[in-house]
């Protein structure tokens, strides 16, 4: 009698286990799609979503292959103007914190920080940092001394440059991200960040309507 189609023992329930956890991991990315949709919907630009979705990619260290090579997104039938792209952060890690610096032009304190937070990031492989990582890359970036790291460091929070991270460290934000690399274009890079900076809450106080920054 063939029986080589009859299942052996046991393997009927580590088929049926398998099949299960490719159903589960399978829902797992639709739930994490369609979040990543979601948070993108509220983004106009099409050359900010793919900034940040290059940003994440890189974050996690995952390799995005694109048939144009660039990975923007351009709309059928639409023209925009050129928008410099990201620099190639995941594959040239030569550049040095001071040309870095240099070619990024940070004119206060605090855009400096979001340089600074910004090399850590995606040249140094430091994605969270505290105040003195800041403060030792500034030195080796041959910068002037911050007058006060810590407020600075604050004020760039404030400012969503950076964002809270876990254990009271910090990590450069989205609006922060695309701040620094449409830089030294001042214009283009405040215009960029407005874009994807948190929206404004509108709260009533008193009978008056106010407005808020929102968390990240």
């Amino acid at each position: 009698m063939d029986d080589s189609s009859t299942i052996e023992p046991g393997r009927a329930e580590l088929v049926s286990s398998r099949t299960d956890e490719s159903t589960l991991s399978a829902m797992e990315e639709l739930r994490a799609l369609t979040s990543v949709m979601e948070s993108l919907r509220s983004i106009s630009s099409d050359e900010a979503r793919a900034r940040i979705l290059k940003a994440a990619a890189t974050f996690f260290k995952v390799e995005i292959n694109s048939s144009s090579g660039t990975g923007s997104a351009i709309p059928i039938g639409h023209s925009r103007t050129p928008v410099p792209e990201p620099m190639a952060f995941s594959s040239d890690r030569t550049i040095s914190p001071k040309d870095f610096l240099r070619d990024k032009q940070p004119k206060t304190d605090v855009e400096r920080v979001a340089c600074l937070a910004y090399y850590l990031t995606h040249f140094r492989d430091t994605p969270q940092f505290k105040t003195i990582e800041i403060s030792k890359l500034n030195t080796e970036a041959a910068q002037p001394k911050l007058s006060n790291a810590a407020m600075a460091v604050d004020n760039a929070t404030k400012s969503h440059y950076l964002a809270p991270a876990i254990k009271g460290n910090k990590q450069i934000s989205a609006a922060g991200e695309v701040f620094v690399q449409a830089l030294p274009d001042r214009e283009l890079a405040r215009t960029e960040m407005l874009r994807v900076r948190p929206r404004r809450k509108r709260r009533v106080t008193q009978g008056r309507t106010e407005e808020g920054d929102s968390e990240e």
